[in-house]
């Protein structure tokens, strides 16, 4: 039996469950329907349906929402060693049953096993990162002022929504629950309507590991209903959402008669820009990565290609081969380095800039063609001949699509790389090291990596500028989202007071 079968098999004993009973939503330590009905969630592998899942409404959020509020208070006062081993146990757990989140979300998103093998361990490693920060994560500051010491202290902000996207959700899931519950919030989960299997694992692993009831709370859902719920409701003191920024500016809207603090992580159009004086082997390694990986449907993939004249024809030339030679197919196939899109929408939608390249002038050097019919599958693209002006170097297609465009000097590859609405991540290859600090000086986005792929380390800052979010994941800055600062200060001595009416 072949590893595709081997694993195929497994898949479908996992599966089993669900198909008999279907995904239900998790609140307050018991499955409830949805009072919206079900839903079917369909593998984009050869468009069969997985199956039912329940629908939640606003009342479902509403009874999430106060099964959080009332869980808060013994989780926020909960000794933070006590809750630091729950969440040790959690990565555990994720541990022991990392194949099944693993083959349960490939087939789900259709994402490639060799990507989410090690997206399931990265979640585990999230829950283990964040558990060990919760004892320091209250403590503050002395400020010494001439009347008064001065300290800082941080508490939980109280119960949270975290609204996660489809492409690695599990993964994305983790880095926002774990430091919420490090934290000693308590949280109402909407996954994605488009990848709801590995959402209801993570709750149950965590249930399992001693998570109290209404600690993490799961409802599944649409945005225009379950979800603007979520965002509208009051007990619900902040929102991190992981998507598109046009649905980021819509759940501020809806969070801001109740004030939400809000925690955006959106698209990206990320340029990688390559100077004729970098590793270029090293370099092609990385563009194709960046873009070609987890079937480019990521946030931080760089989807334009900034290549400096000199290089262009040898570079392209050689990309294109590669880019020709990367394997599509099932994605359980540990051979496999593509496989299909998310969705019937999602697949239509990055075809569409198939006709959408020609007619703006590109060339089509590398696939630009679908594959089968039986899933959602196409070939890796790369369009060439391309200006920076095209819908496809300023629209975020998130697919397995790059886009080249041509440079000539470093003042021109910097004003092509910031002439964008998005500002997420940039790369930039050279090894001139003051071009390297002049560039990235300039260069707008949230996160930059020099010479290399993005390598995410969790103590540092993860987020961009502009139409790429607000806020930033990662170390202690999650922390002073999911928490309010605290100042009290404490005379040393009799200091005048002012007297009024004596």
């Amino acid at each position: 039996m072949s590893a595709l079968e081997q694993n195929i098999e497994k898949l479908q004993g996992y599966l089993a469950r669900f198909k008999e009973t279907g995904i239900r939503n998790r609140v307050a330590g018991q499955d409830r329907g949805g009072n919206g009905g079900v839903f079917q969630t369909i593998s984009p592998v050869d468009k069969s349906v997985i199956c039912d899942v329940a629908r939640g409404d606003a009342s479902d959020v509403d009874a999430a929402a106060m099964a959080a509020a009332e869980a808060f208070p013994a989780w926020r006062d909960m000794p933070a060693l006590k809750r630091k081993k729950i969440l040790l146990r959690v990565a555990d757990g994720i541990e022991a049953r990392a194949e099944e989140i693993a083959l349960c979300e490939c087939w789900d998103t259709g994402q490639t096993l060799r990507f989410m093998s090690k997206a399931a361990l990265r979640g585990a490693e999230n829950f283990r990162y964040f558990a060990d920060q919760v004892v320091q994560a209250r403590d503050g500051q002395h400020l010494q002022s001439p009347t008064l010491m001065n300290i800082t202290t941080r508490g939980p902000i109280g119960p949270v929504g975290v609204i996660t996207p489809w492409n690695t959700p599990f993964m994305l899931s983790t880095w926002k629950i774990a430091p919420a519950l490090a934290a000693g919030c308590t949280v109402v989960h909407k996954p994605a309507e488009d990848s709801p299997l590995s959402a209801r694992l993570l709750v149950e692993i965590a249930e399992e590991a001693g998570l109290p009831p209404g600690v993490l709370n799961t409802v599944n859902g649409y945005g225009h209903d379950a979800g603007k719920r979520l965002t509208e409701h009051p007990a619900i003191k902040a929102i991190a959402f992981v998507g598109e920024s046009r649905t980021g500016s819509m759940i501020t809207k809806q969070g801001a008669d109740t004030l939400k603090r809000m925690h955006l992580e959106l698209g990206g159009k990320n340029p990688v820009i390559v100077f004729d004086d970098a590793d270029l082997d090293r370099a092609l390694d990385a563009v194709i990565f960046m873009i070609y990986s987890i079937n480019g449907e990521r946030c931080t993939s760089s989807s334009r290609l900034l290549v400096q004249d000199t290089i262009r024809e040898e570079f392209e030339a050689k990309l294109v081969e590669r880019v020709n030679n990367i394997k599509v197919g099932h994605p359980l196939d540990p051979a496999t380095e593509i496989g299909p899109l998310v969705t019937e929408e999602h697949y239509n939608k990055v075809t569409s800039y198939f006709d959408i390249a020609k007619e703006d002038g590109a060339t089509i050097a590398a696939g630009g063609v679908k594959v089968g019919d039986e899933g959602f599958f196409i070939r890796p693209t790369l369009f060439t001949n391309a200006s920076n002006k095209m819908r496809i170097a300023q629209e975020e297609i998130f697919g397995p699509v790059l886009t080249s465009i041509a440079f000539t000097t470093e003042v021109e590859a910097l004003e092509m790389a910031n002439d964008t609405q998005y500002g997420l991540t940039g790369y930039v290859w050279t090894n001139d090291l003051t071009r390297a600090l002049r560039f990235t000086n300039k260069l707008e986005a949230g996160m930059i990596w020099v010479n290399s792929e993005n390598v995410r380390h969790l103590p540092t800052p993860f987020g961009g500028v502009k139409a790429s979010g607000i806020g930033r994941d990662g170390g202690d800055w999650s922390f002073e989202f999911y928490m309010e600062q605290k100042h009290i200060g404490f005379a040393t001595g009799q200091h005048k007071i002012m007297r009024l009416g004596a």
